[in-house]
């Protein structure tokens, strides 16, 4: 029987104190984004069993697996929670058919059934008979990852967790790795939650995408709905939006020394974000309807893998990026240098109250 996970926490860890609520439902993929040290591993470890809150409840259905200091604790081998660390933490000694049958042994599963189980799962996920007698220093990053996941799978999990899973594998071996994850996570019939580095992982496995930073969940919510309100400078730049910190007075934002003209009439501290492709640029100031305007320096340029548009970076008394054409790159001759001039129209700029 599958069942949600329902975490309501604070925990201390050295200087991070993280208090994070969160429910993931039976079959639901979450992805946990955030900066270094903001908190994500610890929730893992959490909800592992590896640390213990300080207050708060960790449950899964009815079952709390932490009550905190003074409530019910269910120790890590006892809770069925399933974990696939960064490092995949293979025993270097053992063979990929061993360490998945490690496992199995530990939970008083006779060698020869949990070897021909082991055998079963590396077969699932992609590793043949050629691999089962290779230690983990022969496999390659992405292959020992799988075997990393084929030792958690065969233990029935009720919930499965993965931590950064394709940060030590090659760029050669990382599409095939996302393929192999994402199936498998797809058939898992659990809660399962996945701490990525960025965006584009995130979108690859899950769902939904819940924001960590400085040990807080600041944003939890479908892609949409990061894109189009992102709560945090760091959120915004995580989905490619340009993203400031400003006040605002009716249809008047001051960001610094620049004040921006927006559509939207607030007062107050707002979170203020600009898709890149809202950002128009000009050799000579432009005339027509009412826009934003200030000059700037094309400093950096970065050509995105459908080569269609680039992004520049922008320095100026608002510094921020643009999307534009390669062509436009080479009509407005920015690898020159000097000066443009940078529009926005009022209505582009979205306005969030903080």
């Amino acid at each position: 029987m599958t069942m949600d996970l329902h975490l309501d926490v604070e925990l201390r860890r050295e200087r991070l104190l993280l208090r994070a609520a969160l429910q993931v439902a039976a079959g639901e993929t979450v992805a946990v984004v955030g900066p270094n040290g903001a908190g994500k591993s610890s929730l893992l470890l959490a909800v592992a069993g590896l640390l213990r809150v300080d207050r708060g409840r960790i449950a899964l259905g009815e079952r709390v697996l932490d009550g905190g200091p003074d409530a019910p604790f269910v120790p890590p081998e006892q809770r069925g929670v399933g974990v696939v660390f960064q490092g995949h933490l293979l025993f270097p000694h053992l063979s990929a058919l061993d360490n998945v049958a490690f496992g199995l042994r530990s939970r008083g599963v006779a060698r020869g059934e949990a070897r021909n189980a082991a055998a079963r799962w590396l077969e699932r996920v992609g590793l043949g008979a050629v691999h089962h007698g290779a230690k983990p220093a022969a496999l390659s990053g992405g292959q020992a990852q799988c075997a990393a996941l084929a030792r958690t799978l065969a233990t029935e999990p009720s919930v499965l967790l993965l931590d950064e899973p394709l940060a030590a594998v090659d760029a050669s071996g990382r599409l095939e790795l996302l393929r192999e994850l994402r199936e498998h996570l797809r058939r898992f019939a659990g809660p399962r939650v996945v701490v990525v580095h960025d965006i584009a992982d995130a979108l690859a496995f899950a769902e939904r995408v819940v924001v960590i930073e400085n040990g807080a969940v600041v944003q939890d919510g479908a892609i949409d709905e990061l894109v189009g309100r992102p709560r945090s400078t760091y959120v915004a730049d995580l989905v490619g939006l340009n993203g400031f910190v400003g006040v605002c007075a009716d249809n008047h934002v001051r960001i610094g020394d620049v004040t921006l003209t927006v559509a939207t009439p607030l007062r107050g501290d707002v979170l203020v974000t600009i898709h890149p492709r809202a950002v128009a640029l000009f050799r000579e100031r432009p005339s027509g309807s009412p826009r934003n305007v200030w000059t700037a320096r094309a400093v950096d340029f970065e050509a995105l893998l459908d080569r269609d548009r680039v992004r520049v970076r922008l320095d100026g008394a608002l510094s921020l990026v643009a999307e534009i054409t390669p062509a436009a790159v080479a009509d407005l001759r920015l690898r020159d240098g000097g000066e443009v001039w940078v529009a926005v129209k009022a209505t582009e700029i979205g306005v969030t109250p903080r």
